[in-house]
């Protein structure tokens, strides 16, 4: 397995396109995260089935955010995308969320190409899976620590790629 941190960039952030590895497939309730020192996936837990992802779960290579870990993405996808899987995917927002007091945003992404309906351009195009997301990462830790995580709030596409801009820079500075 390729090391995604050596062998892809973040991306065309400027032109509101990033790459993004997938961790968790959309339904899945396994806790799938990149490894860094090892360029491994590692299953972290195992959820409680009624917090399986609401969406596909992966990071942007090259980024570092303030938690310690790359820099993650929600993507917005048809179908599940198995682990491991890369795409380059085109930024409409971003989940502002804590998690522990630690700052852990979310960027919002769908493929950049997405021949059966490429109408979402932005997080007013999704009103349905931004309630599950908000829902799901009020909640997902309601059973084991209760009030940890909070939705701090959505920003949009410009917000996102100056969050991502600053994960590249805190990855390169490390």
């Amino acid at each position: 397995m390729p090391d995604f941190n050596t062998v892809l960039t973040p991306g065309a952030v400027s032109d509101g396109r990033v790459n993004t590895v997938v961790e968790i497939p959309e339904g899945s309730r396994l806790k799938v995260e990149w490894h860094r020192q090892t360029a491994s996936f590692m299953l972290d837990r195992v959820e409680p089935s009624i917090f399986a992802k609401p969406c596909n779960y992966g990071f942007i290579p090259g980024t570092l955010d303030e938690d310690g870990d790359e820099l993650d993405t929600l993507i917005i996808c048809p179908e599940p995308l198995a682990t491991g899987v890369w795409l380059e995917a085109k930024i409409i927002g971003v989940l502002k969320f804590e998690d522990d007091s630690e700052v852990d945003d979310k960027v919002v992404v769908v493929p950049a190409d997405n021949r059966d309906d490429d109408r979402i351009t932005s997080l007013d195009d999704i009103p349905q899976w931004k309630a599950k997301i908000e829902h799901h990462f009020t909640h997902y830790k309601d059973l084991k620590k209760p009030g940890s995580t909070i939705v701090k709030g959505w920003g949009d596409s410009e917000e996102a790629k100056a969050i991502v801009n600053s994960c590249i820079e805190r990855y390169n500075n490390q």
